[in-house]
């Protein structure tokens, strides 16, 4: 064990599809972990194909599947559910995103599965939790962001509430989960049984708003921001962000922006007062602000240490000098993807490097006979369950 490889001997059999579920596993496999991914041969796990598709792969899957390995297995047919049951022997880690009811007409629910592999961690992802009249209804990241509240509260100026473009909650509800696993694994060491432990969109859109949900039911809904100035602003030659909390950062804001009124005003002296005084605050400073572009009301806000930054589009954010110095971006390289592309780094994990195997996300059934040949398979044996469709090994 190091801090590198701290589940280097785990092994996890991932069979969830789509992000959540899959961004977990793989996480668990940066870490060391033998991270199997069980997939329906023919199309696989859905999230292969969502927008532009790269061979096998999207921009969906590719982030989520890093280091694994991957075996198409039909689990409509018995002797399929035989080999995932091979599969679990010695398994550490078992995941599923199946809709609640399905992986138990499959044979695989957490009591089936415990019975045989008592000390497993057992992870369910669903849209909406495995009980309550949602339970079965299928769930995607634009439908919790919906029914969370997030989209009515992220209103644009022309009123007309917006879904948020990135999967917020898909990729929150991995890190919650990762978080509950690998705590569920670190406890494991000294208790006799696993546990199941269940993971939903809903509780981790929750979750990823408990602020701003918890403002809007203490205040009415009359949600106010943290200070004031905040928020966006047009420069000359674009847009930049503002935020001003505390005392001294006020003052220092009227210093960069050469406002000493303001900052001699007993109205703005509180957080309070800046508060209930924004629109003349605001009335000001937006026809100020437009005046000059961002570099020249960057040099005086960072002299004054005025939390600022230019809105940036994801190119310009990929190419300043600062994430590139950071390190905080991997380019890589796929067989089927046609340039380089960015992956962000993991915080804590070893870094991705372009080519190795940890960088790399498995096509559909790449890995189906080396992982049937390591689980006691046959040659003749394989090559049957290739013919008669019940696994499937990549095109």
């Amino acid at each position: 064990m190091s801090y590198d490889k701290p589940f280097a001997g785990l092994k996890v059999i991932d069979a969830s599809q789509g992000v959540a579920g899959p961004y977990c596993a793989m996480l668990l496999a940066q870490y060391g972990a033998n991270v199997i991914k069980v997939e329906p041969p023919g199309v696989g796990d859905w999230a292969r194909n969502l927008g532009v598709v790269y061979g096998d792969q999207c921009a969906y899957s590719l982030p989520a599947n890093f280091g694994k390995r991957a075996i198409a297995l039909d689990l409509k047919q018995d002797e399929g559910r035989a080999i995932l049951w091979r599969l679990i022997e010695g398994a550490d880690v078992f995941l599923q995103g199946f809709r609640p009811g399905v992986i138990e007409r499959l044979g695989f629910g957490y009591d089936a599965v415990a019975e045989r592999e008592p000390r497993i961690i057992y992870l369910s992802v669903s849209g909406f939790g495995q009980m309550g009249p949602l339970a079965e209804r299928p769930a995607m990241d634009p439908i919790l962001q919906a029914y969370t509240g997030l989209t009515v509260e992220n209103k644009g100026e022309d009123g007309i509430p917006h879904r948020t473009p990135i999967i917020a909650i898909d990729m929150s509800t991995a890190l919650y989960a990762y978080s509950a696993v690998s705590t569920a694994l670190y406890a494991r060491r000294d208790e006799p049984r696993g546990r199941h432990i269940e993971a939903s969109l809903m509780q981790a859109a929750a979750g990823l708003q408990v602020v701003r949900l918890m403002q809007f039911h203490l205040e009415g809904g009359a949600i106010r921001p943290p200070g004031a100035p905040s928020g966006v602003y047009q420069v000359a030659d674009g847009w930049m962000t503002i935020t001003v909390v505390r005392l001294h950062e006020w003052l220092g804001f009227c210093k960069a922006v050469d406002l000493p009124d303001f900052a001699a005003d007993e109205r703005f002296r509180t957080t309070q007062g800046r508060y209930d005084h924004s629109a003349d605050i605001n009335a000001t400073l937006r026809t100020l602000l437009a005046s000059q572009t961002f570099a020249h009301w960057s040099e005086r806000l960072a002299a004054e240490r005025i939390m600022h930054e230019q809105l940036n589009s994801y190119t310009s954010f990929l190419e300043h000098p600062h994430v590139g110095a950071s390190g905080a971006i991997a380019w890589l390289h796929h067989p089927h993807v046609p340039k380089e592309f960015p992956m962000p780094q993991v915080i804590g994990a070893p870094p991705f490097i372009d080519g190795s195997r940890l960088a790399i996300a498995p096509g559909l059934g790449e890995h189906t006979e080396p992982i049937l040949r390591e689980h006691g398979y046959t040659p003749g044996e394989i090559a049957d369950f290739i013919g008669r469709g019940v696994v499937a090994t990549a095109k």
